[in-house]
């Protein structure tokens, strides 16, 4: 992968990936950081609504479709032959993008840094053991951690974000 500034974060279902990732943007934003997301998706999704324009030409066939406004912009992709982009695609995507970081939501199995979310709870298996791309441990219980990574706290937004800038040496 190219040297962007990438984090993840790999979690089972129901961790609260999604809520602990937008609070870590709105707390890197508030910091001046730019921040680009990443999130795989398992399922089918739609970003945009029968009756859009948007919509009714990709629905007539068309691969891709950039939306551009003065406000944001979007481009949807119509994956027509059925093969899943890797991380290392989607991140050459947002090559001409800016961005001090590049946050990735799931991706589990790929290999870049992630901090594993763990709660109890959730009754899954903690993922670290098995895999040497975690790099740190954010969970709402006590555990002894034998390996060396850092152990965080997933109900501290704020201590996630000053180990995310230390990790990948970005202070500003």
């Amino acid at each position: 992968m190219k040297s962007k500034k990438i984090i993840g974060f790999a979690a089972f279902s129901g961790t609260g990936k999604t809520t602990l990732i937008k609070k870590i943007v709105s707390i890197l934003s508030k910091k001046k950081y730019t921040v680009s997301v990443i999130k795989h998706a398992h399922h089918n999704f739609d970003l945009d609504q029968p009756g859009k324009d948007s919509y009714e030409i990709r629905k007539s066939g068309a691969e891709n479709i950039l939306i551009s406004s003065e406000k944001r912009w979007a481009l949807i992709h119509e994956n027509k032959n059925n093969q899943e982009l890797s991380l290392e695609d989607l991140l050459n995507i947002l090559g001409n993008i800016d961005s001090d970081i590049i946050l990735v939501e799931g991706f589990k199995k790929e290999n870049f840094p992630k901090i594993e979310l763990y709660r109890e709870e959730i009754g899954k298996d903690i993922l670290f053991y098995n895999d040497k791309n975690i790099v740190a441990f954010a969970t709402d219980v006590d555990i002894n951690i034998e390996q060396n990574i850092e152990k965080l706290d997933i109900n501290d937004p704020q201590q996630i974000v000053d180990y995310i800038i230390k990790f990948l040496s970005i202070d500003k």
